[in-house]
């Protein structure tokens, strides 16, 4: 029984941040794009102009937080709203909306972390590089 497993290169990281960036310049927003792999290392890293840079910092921390948590952080900040505090104390754990796994085939592979705008418009974007992954390149 052979297994196979996927992983993200380089020109795939690429290509998600690509489509996020779209997303984020179709409506203005000023934003920083990270790409992780399966083990939370920076693949690849997009700060549009005018972003402020303590968004580069947290876009690679909801990412990291996406991949190690397999979830979206939106569901680590709804389960610290709800008064679920203790997730606060997870080392990694970045509760706050915007970074989203990467799955390829049922693999986890990455993950991608957007900050600068509102949280909701910063998953806004992330999903839109997500969503390149429905296209015939991958």
């Amino acid at each position: 029984m052979a297994n196979s497993k996927l992983f993200l290169t380089l020109e795939d990281a690429k290509e998600i941040a690509a489509a996020a960036e779209a997303e984020a310049k179709r409506n203005n927003w000023p934003v920083v794009i990270s790409i992780v792999d399966e083990g939370g290392h920076l693949l690849y890293l997009v700060r549009l102009d005018n972003t402020q840079y303590g968004s580069i910092e947290v876009a690679i921390q909801k990412a990291r937080s996406a991949i190690a948590f397999r979830r979206s952080t939106k569901i680590l900040e709804e389960q610290v709203n709800q008064g679920h505090v203790r997730y606060l104390n997870l080392p990694g754990a970045v509760p706050i909306e915007g970074g989203l796994p990467i799955v390829l085939s049922s693999q986890f592979v990455g993950a991608i972390g957007v900050s600068g705008v509102r949280s909701h418009q910063d998953a806004q974007i992330a999903q839109a590089g997500i969503d390149t992954l429905n296209s015939d390149s991958f």
